[in-house]
């Protein structure tokens, strides 16, 4: 994200909303104007933040917890109404920063610290696959879902947020990147292992590659 304002020429242009959680980290290193969001709330005041700022970029950065679970509703409004917004969805099946918890991206069988046995649908209920739901809305634009895994993966994740944040100022409605990403303290693996851990499952349940391009 960073390296795309950087070479956009958009620093002084561009307005990130991060709600309470781990996204809220992100202040401390991207060098541009901030707005905190209570949690889940982060599309309201994205929405609030563009229409009396339209010449501004503006993009929420939100992990799944906070938009699939506490901010459902807000996220889900705000793409139905085709907010010139850019959502950035930080997927890695777990609450993240408050203890460990399953989140309701949480996969099958997932151990958590609310689900140490493995999350079993018939007491859990089944991962929400809330990229997909997004896509089918009509005021969504452009709906992706990338990893920043490898090197590969990064270079296709920077041209789907470059691609996001261009099609913010075209009017055509909202923009949606999720990105699968690990959480190795939360699951209990090295990085190393977190990784191949998520190449192996996560990836075959929440697919990369673009939903909707319109």
């Amino acid at each position: 994200i960073a390296e795309v304002i950087e070479e956009m020429g958009i620093q002084d242009k561009t307005i990130g909303i991060s709600p309470v959680g781990c996204a809220v980290l992100a202040y401390n290193y991207i060098d541009i104007d901030w707005e905190q969001a209570a949690h889940g709330r982060a599309p309201a005041l994205a929405t609030a933040t563009k229409r009396l700022n339209p010449d501004k970029y503006v993009f929420t950065y939100q992990g799944d917890g906070d938009l699939a679970s506490i901010g459902t509703a807000e996220v889900m409004h705000a793409c139905n109404r085709g907010e010139n917004i850019v959502v950035i969805f930080i997927n890695n099946a777990i609450y993240g920063m408050t203890g460990g918890q399953m989140a309701p991206t949480t996969l099958l069988g997932q151990k958590t610290a609310t689900t140490p046995y493995g999350r079993d649908a018939k007491l859990n209920g089944y991962p929400l696959k809330i990229t997909e739901l997004i896509a089918q809305l009509e005021g969504t634009c452009y709906v992706t879902r990338q990893s920043a895994h490898n090197p590969a993966a990064v270079r296709k994740l920077k041209k789907a947020v470059r691609k996001a944040f261009e099609n913010s100022m075209m009017d055509k409605g909202t923009s949606f990147v999720e990105v699968v990403s690990t959480c190795n303290s939360g699951w209990k693996l090295s990085p190393v292992q977190a990784n191949k851990w998520m190449e192996e499952n996560m990836f075959p349940f929440y697919q990369l590659g673009d939903l909707k391009d319109r």
